[in-house]
């Protein structure tokens, strides 16, 4: 029987992670800021530009046209997520080693998110990655390009797997025993009493989401500042549905906004009360996450949008009612 493992350390050729320099000189004058601010970044497509899923079950497993035939299966309703994605990750037949290498070959970071998360350390801003991948494959991508220290800062939600050594099964572990692997209630009633327990009244953070496509709706239309990558299907949505976002080319131009926004924020509220910058559809993660990195309800679904956030690319037609969009004049 196959067993959750923590997959081996890869030999790297040469070393992909950063430099070990000094946190300090990325501050850039945020040691008045007083409020709290936590960020949730997607990871296919934001943090690195390809899908880590994509790569292998087109390398190592059912390949790219019979992918494309799944895709539509779950699409169109003939099949479920759940039941499709196990085909995909069925179908890989190689070492968790041999696979990560045509990742490592294939995978390009965001230029500038070395030292994104470098300025997200040095000012205490927890940075938050959710996914619909497999968090080994993630945790060990992550290791790779920024070296094991810096991605301990780094917390993840995902779906667990089960590996046997030579590669021949590869079975995802989802967080709940549904269609889709999820289940929203009971995901919903373990986020609401956590935020019960652990919540507090004075406590109210800032929430960051950052994303790509229309995948990211769901989560992102929970946060208090939204950043979507330029030109992609995510910033088109906001466009066509005037929701407010902050447009970004790189991790860069995301640091220079939030500073902005922070100082912003000192300067109108003192860090005390509401953010400058509030939408009330974060409270839910806010509780949580003044104290908690990651809500556990955070990959809830089985709403057709929801699903879009679980699996890329492959709901990006769907719509939400109109009465669900945040009227608010889109930010500059």
């Amino acid at each position: 029987m196959p067993v959750a493992v923590t997959p081996p350390a890869v030999s790297v050729k040469e070393s992909l992670a950063i430099p070990r320099t000094s946190y300090l000189s990325t501050r850039s004058g945020m040691e008045s800021v007083k409020r709290k601010i936590i960020c949730f970044s997607d990871f296919d497509g934001t943090i690195f530009m390809q899908d880590t899923g994509h790569i292998l079950f087109d390398a190592h497993g059912c390949g790219s046209e019979r992918r494309e035939v799944l895709d539509e299966q779950i699409r169109t309703g003939e099949r479920s997520f759940r039941d499709v994605s196990e085909e995909m990750w069925g179908s890989l037949n190689v070492p968790f080693e041999d696979g990560f290498e045509v990742m490592k070959e294939t995978l390009d970071i965001d230029p500038d998110f070395h030292e994104f998360h470098k300025f997200c350390v040095a000012n205490h801003i927890p940075f938050n990655v959710i996914s619909a991948g497999l968090k080994p494959i993630l945790r060990k991508v992550l290791d790779t390009f920024l070296g094991e220290e810096a991605s301990a800062h780094i917390e993840i939600v995902a779906n667990d797997a089960e590996i046997k050594e030579d590669g021949s099964e590869w079975k995802p572990v989802w967080r709940h025993d549904t269609e889709l692997g999820h289940d929203k209630a009971l995901s919903i009633n373990e986020y609401r009493q956590t935020a019960k327990e652990e919540s507090v009244s004075d406590e109210i953070p800032l929430i960051v989401f950052i994303g790509d496509g229309v995948s990211d709706l769901p989560a992102a239309r929970e946060a208090d500042v939204l950043f979507a990558r330029k030109g992609l299907r995510l910033e088109e949505y906001c466009i066509e549905n005037k929701i407010p976002y902050i447009g970004f080319n790189t991790f860069a131009d995301i640091q220079v906004e939030v500073e902005k926004i922070a100082k912003e924020d000192q300067e109108k509220t003192g860090g005390v009360g509401k953010p400058a910058r509030f939408n009330p559809r974060a409270n839910l993660w806010r509780r949580v996450s003044s104290k908690q990195a990651v809500p556990r309800f955070v990959a809830a679904t089985p709403s057709k949008e929801e699903k879009m956030f679980l699996w890329p690319e492959t709901f990006s037609d769907y719509k939400p009612n109109a009465s669900d969009i945040i009227s608010e004049t889109i930010a500059a």
